[in-house]
């Protein structure tokens, strides 16, 4: 069963939520002239109750909550596909993704082949999930190209991690069919490298990683560099990929940073939001990044700049307006 954590300030949760001067289903709220709508609750799709987006999310949710005087519910979910899911079924009205697979669900690609859902806008990019490719060094792999010819996990069968994986290995000339592909969870991944029955694995979270901390413990590895000219292929082709340095001494025997790509963790919000509540709630994000990061280290990479870079989804009104009030958008 679904878990919801509620955190409210003031008033009693409703069971639904009422606004008025709604968008049509697709298009962001409309705002010119609308009167300012009444919004009882917001409900915030996040993951597994024991992963990031659930304790990054309870953390931001009970903050926003006090600033906005609007009870924000949290709810544990199967993560990104499953809450733009929830959106788009009016079950939430915020929710935390990967913006690779809101663009997959915005153009009704890759995750969501022939499922096209632009019942959403983004608000903010939060935080990097930083695309980590870990090798064995005595097989002999110093590039992502020489993973030709590997057994190389790719992350479990359909995730996000596995999308990555083929787009990365596609920038450097590699396939799936030219790998012995394996689809394994992260820390099963580890736990094969260590024990020699893969050659290298794709990870997609923030680094440092407990699994590759672990595993560097008592292995020798690698991580690969994804260098400046097929990070910028890669983001030509695949917009919601930018630039990002793992920092030296992430893992043990990595003393200087290594060049990747990463996705972003983002706050998305249904069309149906009204423009002012998510105005405000993008402008509290922001206004209370101390108070944040002193609940969540995430909180710590909170920027408007960031915010609003390598985002291929359009921004609510709302959250537009605010970015452009300060200049992070023109």
């Amino acid at each position: 069963m679904t878990k919801l954590r509620i955190l409210a300030v003031g008033a009693a949760i409703a069971a639904l939520f009422v606004f008025t001067g709604c968008s049509k289903k697709g298009s962001p709220a409309a705002s010119s002239g609308a009167p300012k709508a009444a919004i009882k609750q917001i409900r915030l799709a996040t993951g597994g109750n024991t992963g990031t987006y659930y304790a990054f999310g309870s953390a931001v949710g009970q903050i926003l909550a006090e600033k906005t005087k609007v009870p924000i519910i949290i709810q544990s979910t199967g993560a990104s596909k499953a809450n733009i899911q929830l959106i788009a079924a009016g079950d939430v009205e915020m929710a935390i993704v990967q913006n690779d697979v809101m663009d997959y669900a915005y153009n009704g690609t890759d995750l969501f082949a022939g499922e096209k859902i632009q019942d959403f806008s983004t608000m903010a990019a939060i935080y990097a999930e930083v695309c980590q490719v870990v090798a064995n060094p005595s097989a002999g792999i110093k590039t992502i190209a020489d993973l030709k010819g590997k057994n190389v996990s790719v992350g479990d069968a359909g995730s996000g991690t596995e999308f990555n994986a083929r787009q990365i290995l596609e920038a450097y000339g590699v396939t799936f069919n030219d790998i012995n592909k394996q689809n394994l969870s992260f820390g099963a991944s580890a736990d094969a490298l260590r024990d020699n029955k893969i050659d290298a694995f794709f990870c997609v979270a923030g680094a440092p990683t407990t699994a590759i901390v672990d595993l560097a413990i008592g292995k020798e590895i690698v991580v690969l560099e994804v260098d400046d000219a097929h990070a910028r292929a890669l983001a030509a082709k695949y917009p919601f990929y930018t630039q990002y340095p793992i920092a030296g001494g992430s893992y043990r025997g990595m003393s200087n940073p290594v060049k990747t790509v990463a996705v972003k963790a983002t706050f998305i919000v249904s069309n149906k939001v009204p423009e002012d509540v998510v105005y405000s709630l993008t402008k509290e994000l922001f206004d209370n990044k101390a108070a944040i990061e002193k609940a969540h280290a995430k909180g710590a990479e909170l920027s408007t700049a960031y915010a609003v870079e390598g985002i291929s989804v359009p921004f609510h009104p709302g959250a537009e307006k605010y970015f452009k009030e300060i200049g992070a958008l023109k």
